[in-house]
């Protein structure tokens, strides 16, 4: 049976960047909570932009459930502006014990939209959602 103490402290050292790694920072306000419909937290999803590749990264992080596996995701859109305005997205979902991601995407003068998503253990499942409503982080 695995240490839940062990688990939470191994989860503890992860940080989205880490996850998406050298030259990653925060966007500012971009934590964003993954929520049940009764508002139960049940993790977060973060959005990273690298200045000098202008690649944007999201990583979803469980705050609950850790070390159980459950269906985790993360998804990232990019939309360009012009004449012929386009979306892209690459997203990422499986059962993890702790987080998701690195999920990365070139950004460099593209808005972004990002989501991350988390289903609780259990018969009864409930899933948490986030979303950034607007296109945001623009560079």
């Amino acid at each position: 049976m695995a240490n839940p103490a062990y688990a939470a402290a191994s989860a503890a050292a992860v940080t989205p960047e880490r996850v998406c790694g050298s030259g990653f920072a925060r966007v500012a306000n971009s934590k964003q909570a993954v929520r049940t419909p009764s508002k139960r937290t049940l993790g977060h999803v973060y959005l990273l932009y690298n200045r000098k590749t202008g690649y944007n990264c999201v990583v979803t992080i469980k705050t609950t459930n850790i070390g159980t596996p459950t269906f985790t995701m993360a998804t990232i859109t990019t939309q360009t502006h012009g004449t012929n305005p386009r979306t892209g997205g690459e997203n990422e979902g499986r059962s993890v014990k702790h987080y998701l991601g690195p999920v990365k995407t070139y950004g460099k003068g593209r808005c972004v939209s990002y989501m991350g998503r988390i289903k609780d253990a259990g018969r009864n499942a409930a899933e948490g959602k986030s979303r950034w409503k607007d296109w945001g982080n623009c560079r």
